[in-house]
């Protein structure tokens, strides 16, 4: 077992002790505010609570006070993301009041798409996708959508069932040619795009969240879902991110194996509740 270390980080209001790995990789962390301690890396969990057990205050008692994994309160509706519709968030921003005039006039300007347009074609790449998705709950699968995170972003969908978690993005490039490369995509040969580097941070900070509150490893795999492309070419060695077209995204249905019941029902009762996600 690698050796860990404790050291103390201090931002934003917080106060934490967190365990690493040597080189840097947090397996978990304590608030010194509360006294909960949220576990990142299952496979640490001993290790890590040995780790932080000398930073823990004693009670009166002298004995030393447990160290317990931080849970969830009860799933409230306000606080319940399984009612999320495909693209709510995309939705709420058309709903709003858009760019301003000056974004606006420089887009003219520039003759580059607005935000709007963007906005637009995003709500309609990520319906069509969530309705495919919502096929595979005959198959045991869950799904949710329009997940918020923090500073206004979202993860269009995260499906959690028999075949792990899968963190799924988007894009919409009507009758376009992509190149999806190891780490960046193409679109009719512009310039590189970094969706798959970002599909990847992505599925790991849902593994990170996942992960704090479960008893168990939760794999998380990214997938990158283009809709109305006119040609999709993905290099060989590109394995790290899965690459569909839109009806493609049944294949994910028959694969099973990695999550049994009870583990399904768990990582989907915290990916569901948006507390979960307050700290991403």
């Amino acid at each position: 077992m690698a050796e860990l270390r404790v050291t103390s980080w201090k931002r934003f209001g917080h106060d934490r002790l967190y365990v690493n790995l040597p080189d840097g990789t947090a397996v978990a962390w304590l608030d010194r505010q509360t006294g909960e301690v949220t576990i990142v890396d299952p496979r640490y969990r001993q290790a890590a609570l040995d780790a932080l057990a000398p930073y823990v205050a004693a009670p009166a008692s002298g004995e030393p006070e447990p160290l317990t994994l931080k849970r969830l309160p009860p799933l409230t509706p306000e606080f319940d993301l399984a009612s999320n519709r495909p693209g709510a968030e995309l939705q709420r921003l058309l709903d709003g009041s858009g760019p301003g005039m000056i974004e606006r006039t420089l887009d003219w300007l520039l003759r580059r798409p607005s935000a709007m347009q963007s906005w637009r074609t995003g709500l309609v790449a990520e319906k069509r996708v969530g309705s495919e998705l919502n096929r595979l709950t005959r198959q045991g699968w869950h799904v949710l959508h329009s997940v918020p995170l923090p500073r206004d972003v979202d993860i269009d969908h995260l499906l959690i069932g028999p075949g792990g978690v899968f963190s799924i993005n988007t894009k919409r490039h009507p009758g376009k040619a992509v190149w999806v490369g190891d780490d960046m995509v193409r679109v009719n040969r512009g310039k590189p795009q970094p969706h798959v580097l970002k599909s990847r941070a992505e599925a790991k900070r849902v593994q990170r969240v996942l992960q704090a509150h479960c008893d168990f490893s939760v794999p998380v795999q990214p997938v990158l879902v283009f809709v109305d492309v006119n040609e999709l070419n993905v290099v060989a060695t590109q394995l790290a991110v899965r690459v569909y077209q839109e009806r493609q995204v049944a294949a994910l249905g028959p694969l099973s194996g990695v999550l049994d019941e009870p583990q399904i029902q768990q990582a989907y009762s915290v990916a569901r509740d948006r507390r979960s996600w307050l700290d991403a």
